[in-house]
């Protein structure tokens, strides 16, 4: 890991994910230990890029105007940190951010943000194959319960386990806050 050339990338830590429409949800410290990668990160002065899912249906919780577009507080951006808005899963798709991680030359990509099985796995993914080396951290991230087209419930934790499960050495390092933290000072 090559502490020089790595960039955190916060994914959709976004108000609209208080509505509790989204149902049962497990890891309620996500944000607090994203808090924790972000404030280190800007102590050492590290990249920080923050992405944003906007919808452009103004009934979505995600549609500008909507008060659930916003970035939680807790992790909101500052000063120079990059900013960068998606309407699908992934972040590298109908955005920069590729180009943005190439021209910083960033070679590292460490991932949290909301949420485990849809945006941040699908960037996960694509962040792997690009070629970046990839870190996914499990407690910087959280998953809400899922029925599936059977009508079969998947309780949040599971779906949490399971998506870093598909990731852990296929697409990224799946590491805790912890490991991390351990790992980069």
């Amino acid at each position: 890991m090559n502490r020089e050339n790595m960039a955190l990338v916060i994914i959709d830590v976004q108000k609209a994910f208080v509505d509790n429409k989204w149902g049962e949800r497990n890891n309620p410290q996500a944000e607090d230990n994203i808090s924790k990668l972000l404030t280190l990160w800007r102590e050492k002065g590290w990249k920080v890029i923050h992405i944003q899912h906007m919808s452009d249906n103004p009934s979505s919780s995600f549609y500008p105007k909507n008060e659930g577009f916003a970035i939680k507080e807790l992790v909101a951006p500052v000063d120079e940190e990059i900013v960068i808005t998606k309407k699908v899963n992934s972040s590298f798709i109908g955005t920069n951010l590729e180009r943005v991680l190439q021209e910083n030359g960033i070679t590292t990509v460490v991932i949290a943000g909301l949420t485990t099985p849809h945006c941040v796995s699908t960037t996960t993914r694509m962040s792997g194959n690009l070629g970046f080396d990839t870190y996914l951290i499990s407690d910087a991230t959280a998953a809400f319960g899922l029925e599936d087209q059977n009508g079969t419930y998947y309780g949040a934790e599971t779906l949490h386990a399971i998506s870093l499960a598909t990731l852990h050495e296929e697409f990224a390092t799946i590491l805790t806050t912890e490991q991390l933290v351990t790992k980069v000072q």
